[in-house]
C-alpha cells in the first residue's frame, strides 16, 4: 500500500524537476553575450544593457605554467556561458609578472578584504565566495556559478552607451534601475584587453599573448558622487547614476564591464556585502556566436510529454 500511494507523488516530483532542468538548459544555450565582432569594424554608438551577469574573478600571472595552460580555454568557457558570467583576470604586482597593471592591484586589494591570504595562481572567486585554487578547481567554480544564479533574487538593471572616435572610446551611463540598499554603493567601470601581447624579457611558459587582462578601473560613489580612476584616460561625473563617463584609447580588442557594488569601506566592515549587485559586460573582439534557439517548441513538447506521463500514473494508481 505504501508504495502505491507514494509512487505517483515521486513521479510528479521527478517530472517537475525534469521540466525545470530542460527549460534551464535550453534557455542557457540560447543566451549570448553582448559582443561586437572585431572584424566587422565600428559604425554607430552601441547601447549596452543588463545586470544579472555573475562576476568570476581570476588571479593569474604570465610566469605561471598552469595559468598559461588554461588561459586559451577560459574565453571559450565564458562564450559557452553567454552573458551568464563575466570572467575577469587580475595580474599581480609581484615584480615578475609581465603586465602588473595598477588597476589589477586595486581589485586584488579589494578581494583581500574578504580573503586576507589570497595570492596563489591561478585562483578563481565567484562573487566574493570561496577561493578555488588551481586549474583542477574549475568544477567547483561551475558549482559556485550555478549556486549564485539560484540564490540571486534580484539585480540592478545597468545600461551605458559606448562610442568610438578612431582609437578613442567613451562610455556614458544611461538611466539605471538600482537595487535599494541601506549601505553605500558605487558604480565601477572595468576595462580588460584581449590578446594582450606579453613583452620580451619576462618568463613566459605560454602563448605570446594573454586574454581578459584588466588594465583600468574607475568608480563613482553614488552617495557622494566622488570619483576614483586607475588606468582610464579620463573620467567625469556630476551625478554618478546619470552621467558617469569613462574614456580610453586602444587599437585592439577589449571588454568593458559595468558593476554595481558596495564601496570598499562597506566591504571592510561587512564582508557579507562584497558580492556584486549587478554586472553587465560588452566585448569588442572575435567570437563564434551560436544562433538563437526558439525554446517554445521544446517547452511545448516537454510539457505535453510530462502531461501524458502524469495522466498515465494517475490512472494506474488511483
Amino acid at each position: 500500500m505504501g508504495k502505491a500511494t507514494g509512487l505517483p507523488t515521486l513521479q510528479k516530483g521527478f517530472c517537475l524537476v525534469l521540466t525545470i532542468l530542460i527549460v534551464t538548459q535550453i534557455t542557457s544555450q540560447s543566451t549570448t553575450a553582448q559582443v561586437k565582432n572585431y572584424d566587422d569594424g565600428w559604425q554607430n554608438d552601441i547601447q549596452v544593457s543588463g545586470g544579472r551577469t555573475i562576476l568570476v574573478e581570476e588571479i593569474s600571472a604570465t610566469w605561471c605554467v598552469s595559468c598559461a595552460d588554461i588561459d586559451p580555454y577560459l574565453q571559450q568557457v565564458a562564450d559557452a556561458h553567454g552573458s551568464r558570467i563575466s570572467i575577469v583576470t587580475y595580474h599581480p604586482t609581484d615584480g615578475e609578472d609581465a603586465f602588473q597593471p595598477e588597476a589589477a592591484k586595486d581589485r586584488i586589494d579589494r578581494m583581500r578584504l574578504v580573503h586576507q591570504n589570497i595570492g596563489a595562481t591561478p585562483t578563481f572567486v565567484v562573487e566574493s565566495g570561496q577561493l578555488r585554487i588551481g586549474p583542477d578547481s574549475w568544477p567547483d567554480v561551475q558549482k559556485d556559478i550555478l549556486m549564485e544564479e539560484t540564490n540571486r533574487q534580484s539585480a540592478s538593471q545597468l545600461s551605458y552607451t559606448i562610442s568610438q572616435n578612431g582609437t578613442t572610446y567613451n562610455a556614458k551611463i544611461n538611466p539605471l534601475s538600482l537595487v535599494d540598499t541601506d549601505y553605500n554603493t558605487q558604480l565601477t567601470f572595468m576595462l580588460m584587453f584581449h590578446e594582450k601581447a606579453v613583452p620580451d624579457g619576462y618568463i613566459n611558459p605560454g602563448e605570446i599573448h594573454r586574454d581578459r587582462v584588466v588594465v583600468a578601473t574607475a568608480s563613482c560613489e553614488l552617495q557622494t558622487n566622488s570619483l576614483t580612476n586607475i588606468g582610464f584616460t579620463n573620467t567625469s561625473a556630476s551625478d554618478c547614476d546619470d552621467d558617469f563617463s569613462v574614456y580610453f584609447t586602444t587599437d585592439g580588442k577589449f571588454s568593458l564591464i559595468l558593476i554595481h557594488e558596495a564601496t570598499n569601506e562597506v566591504v571592510e566592515s561587512d564582508i557579507g556585502r562584497a558580492s556584486t549587485l549587478g554586472v553587465v559586460e560588452f566585448a569588442y573582439r572575435d567570437i563564434e556566436l551560436t544562433s538563437e534557439v526558439n525554446i517554445m517548441p521544446y517547452i511545448f513538447f516537454t510539457m505535453i510529454s510530462i502531461g501524458i506521463i502524469w495522466v498515465i500514473y494517475d490512472k494506474k494508481y488511483s
